[in-house]
């Protein structure tokens, strides 16, 4: 892993282009050969996206896998580029709204699309905060060791572990972080609802409500995508829901999936599909990715 670490800082120096169409040359690979990954992208496709043919499915699963390989190559440039370069690269539309972060408790609501390292570098690069997050501990120390100074190479970031539950998260929301939440994978049914996700029945944390209605926080969801022609990337600010949660702890996770789900249907490829959403299911329905026979890539020379 050290070798592959020092490849990574050493294509960081390559112009954007040019590391980006190695990234998709890496993904077109990685989408022959990755086939457990090939067959639940295409069949979480074909459950958000009846209405596409098979080719259009799979067309858009290659360039996730594609989009995914890049953003991977792509964070050394987050781990190593001068804060110059960063700034160069990241496009914050229409602005980091400031205003709301430093006025009280506020959720980052972040979803698991390819470029979901950005969102965090742009409010530390354009403020005086720095951020709380939940963080995994990596398998490999190298790798581990790398993305934590990546992270924080620029202002110390609050990791918190999932396994210690919600109370250090509003403590860390109280003493003035803006909290990135990554509310849409399935994580399982604890502390989750069953709600529509494309339609379809989707084991969704309710955390994102809950934390919101104990620390009165305000709610602000923040997409990044890559911007056309290898030039970066766009950080989007949406604006801040105003009366989240409400009332109703479950009408707001369906609202929260509802908004989702509109961001991935304006850039498909760049969602993470590649995630068993699906994989726990009500009781009495059947298993969404049960064995079945893995789709073979179609031979398709446009991409």
């Amino acid at each position: 892993m050290k070798a592959l670490i020092a490849l990574m800082w050493l294509l960081h120096w390559l112009p954007l282009p040019i590391l980006g169409r190695l990234g998709e040359a890496l993904g077109s690979l990685l989408y022959i050969v990755m086939k457990p990954r090939r067959r639940i992208t295409l069949i979480n496709l074909k459950l958000c996206f009846p209405e596409w043919n098979d080719q259009q499915r799979e067309t858009v699963a290659k360039q996730h896998f594609q989009a995914y390989a890049r953003s991977a190559l792509e964070r050394g440039v987050l781990w190593w580029a001068s804060e110059a370069r960063l700034r160069r690269l990241i496009h914050v539309e229409p602005r980091v709204p400031l205003e709301i972060l430093e006025a009280g408790p506020t959720i980052l609501l972040c979803p698991h699309f390819v470029c979901l390292e950005i969102p965090g570098i742009a409010v530390v690069l354009n403020s005086a905060l720095s951020v709380c997050t939940l963080y995994s501990r990596q398998n490999n120390q190298t790798v581990d060791a790398a993305l934590l100074k990546g992270r924080s190479r620029f202002r110390p970031v609050t990791l918190l572990s999932r396994e210690r539950g919600v109370k250090p998260i509003l403590r860390a929301m109280r003493e003035g972080l803006p909290f990135i939440m990554l509310p849409d994978m399935d994580f399982g049914t604890r502390d989750a609802e069953f709600v529509p996700f494309f339609g379809i029945p989707a084991a969704t944390l309710t955390a994102p409500a809950r934390i919101a209605a104990a620390t009165k926080a305000n709610v602000v969801p923040v997409i990044a995508t890559y911007l056309p022609g290898y030039r970066g990337w766009k950080v989007t600010f949406y604006p801040h829901w105003s009366n989240f949660p409400g009332d109703d702890i479950l009408q707001a996770t369906r609202d929260m999936n509802t908004f989702i789900e509109a961001r991935v249907r304006e850039t498909p490829s760049e969602y993470f599909w590649a995630h068993k959403r699906f994989k726990n299911r009500p009781a009495g329905m059947p298993d969404l990715y049960a064995d079945a026979p893995a789709p073979a890539p179609a031979n398709n020379d446009s991409l």
